[in-house]
């Protein structure tokens, strides 16, 4: 893949990952204000977090697009302000994304079991 478009593959992404954190970030405080308005304890919520696959999905998901999304938007600003491009900031950010979704994930997990 050539520069050229290996950026506005990264472009594209990165607005495709904005327009799902919008989403997510709306539906996790919608729920965070339903669970507190509603007197729900933290056993009841978890309760509810296990009782589907639903909500381990949702927040995968979240953490996916939240971590491309987070890396690309470092990548861009260690570019900027610090030019530092190429193959070593494009394996520094992967790395940065990779670390993102496995902590992501074990928060996941472990929210989930």
């Amino acid at each position: 893949m050539n520069a050229r478009r290996g950026e506005v593959v990264l472009w594209a992404a990165q607005r495709v990952t904005a327009g799902m954190l919008a989403a997510f970030v709306l539906v996790h405080l919608v729920t965070i204000i339903y669970a507190v308005r509603g007197g729900l304890s933290a056993a009841e919520i978890l309760a509810r977090i296990h009782s589907t696959l639903a909500w381990p999905v949702f927040y995968a998901l979240f953490v996916l697009a939240a971590s491309i999304h987070g890396a690309i938007g470092l990548r861009t600003v260690a570019a900027e302000w610090l030019g530092w491009r190429g193959r070593g900031a494009d394996t520094a950010m992967a790395a940065i994304a990779l670390g993102l979704v496995a902590t992501g994930l074990r928060a996941v997990v472990a929210v989930s079991s």
